[in-house]
């Protein structure tokens, strides 16, 4: 079969220097149940003399193979990879799913997984399959892994309180604003990043300037409103309130993202701001006035600090 150049290249761009245990999937979110299955990679690696890779795949294979179906990114695959490097496996491969990768036979990727990244392990996780149609399920890996010498092993989902942890249930606390939990979830604070962008400045206008995050458009956000957030920029942490909407009290236009930073005094634009989302204070409203707004963003500005003073 004719390889595509796109994600073969990917692949061979890969220097290993040992044979590898490898985990091939989306990880959008790295959440928790993803750091138990990136744990049990690291040790069977161990065991085996191994070093430890992830692949993971994106744009997501769902939205290759039918663009119109509903998912939105809990993590841009920067943040992803990001993220997973710090888990502490000792590499992390992004492969572009294409449709060129979706035509591939489950025999043919495992052999590049062989040939071009040494493995001599491979863990999946619930639900897995890969290759042409989802035909690489575990019947046809395990007789694979035996044409072609490598280990196999199936984990189990990660359950807590009777709760799979996934990136369905992330997104299902997020979709309706439970931040705690998806936090849990997470095993770290829900977070929005991106480019400080030019915005109308009303903000300023009432006293609270706030800096407009260019998230994108693909991006998983929490329902609108306002919410208790922490404003990162460069090495220094900020307290900070962010609405997230469409300003119905002025044009009702444009879903934004926009953080009022407590304490900070500078121009942000083009800068990268990340924000970690902490707590709803409350949803979206439209004002009779901007007097009426101003005064609400004083209460949301109080509300926010008291709150973080007692969750330090």
């Amino acid at each position: 079969m004719s390889e595509s150049v796109s994600f073969v290249e990917e692949l061979s761009a890969v220097k290993v220097e040992r044979e590898t245990a490898l985990t091939v999937g989306v990880f959008d979110g790295v959440h928790r149940g993803h750091l138990h299955v990136l744990e049990t990679l690291k040790r069977r690696a161990s065991e085996g003399g191994l070093a430890s890779g992830v692949i993971t795949l994106h744009p997501h294979p769902a939205l290759v193979l039918n663009p119109s179906t509903p998912i939105v990114y809990l993590t841009t695959i920067e943040e992803r990879v990001e993220l997973l490097r710090a888990s502490g496996v000792d590499f992390v491969v992004p492969l572009t799913f294409t449709l060129d990768l979706a035509r591939y036979s489950a025999r043919d990727f495992v052999s590049l997984l062989v040939q071009r990244l040494r493995m001599r392990f491979l863990l999946i996780g619930p639900d897995f399959a890969l290759g042409r149609g989802r035909e690489g399920g575990p019947e046809l890996l395990s007789q694979l892994a035996s044409e072609m010498g490598f280990g196999l092993e199936k984990v189990g989902p990660f359950v807590e309180r009777g709760q799979v942890i996934s990136s369905s249930t992330v997104r299902a606390a997020l979709q309706e604003g439970d931040l705690e939990t998806v936090a849990e979830l997470l095993g770290r604070p829900f977070s929005l990043h991106g480019p400080v962008v030019h915005g109308v400045e009303r903000g300023k206008v009432m006293g609270f300037p706030t800096a407009n995050i260019g998230v994108g458009s693909g991006m998983a956000l929490p329902p609108f409103g306002v919410y208790v957030t922490r404003a990162h920029i460069g090495a220094a942490t900020y307290d900070s309130v962010t609405n997230i909407g469409r300003r119905p009290t002025f044009d009702n236009g444009e879903r934004t993202v926009e953080v009022y930073i407590m304490g900070f005094d500078g121009d942000l634009y083009g800068a990268e701001v990340r924000i970690d989302v902490l707590k709803r204070l409350r949803g979206e409203v439209r004002f009779a006035s901007v007097e009426e707004l101003a005064e609400h963003i004083r209460k949301d500005v109080e509300d926010a600090r008291a709150y973080l003073a007692s969750h330090r």
